[in-house]
């Protein structure tokens, strides 16, 4: 499990400020920003893990310790990037191929 409590960001807005208004990602948080296969790491105070699927959450790249400032990070066949804690890919194993499962949370 790369995440257990993962935010969307779906919209202009939220895809284009990203994590830049945080401080850092808690163990199981992360940001789905949909609809791109690159980010940015401007503007950004700590590093994560990206990784980047494919419409059938299908890992196209694990981009692992991107630190800030980095220009631009992308995935050729990307849809959308999952942000998570530095660390997290090497923790969980996950590796271009892996097959991600999204399952809604029960309230």
């Amino acid at each position: 499990m790369v995440a257990t409590h993962c935010e969307v960001a779906n919209s202009f807005l939220t895809r284009g400020f990203g994590l830049i208004p945080r401080s850092r990602l808690a163990t199981g948080e992360g940001l789905l920003i949909t609809k791109t296969g690159s980010i940015t790491m401007f503007f950004m105070r700590f590093a994560i893990d990206a990784i980047f699927i494919d419409r059938d959450w299908r890992v196209v790249r694990v981009a692992g310790g991107l630190r800030p400032w980095v220009p631009a990070v992308f995935a050729r066949g990307a849809h959308s990037v999952i942000e998570l804690p530095a660390g997290t890919a090497d923790r969980t194993r996950t590796q271009a191929g892996d097959e991600l499962i999204q399952e809604p949370v029960s309230r």
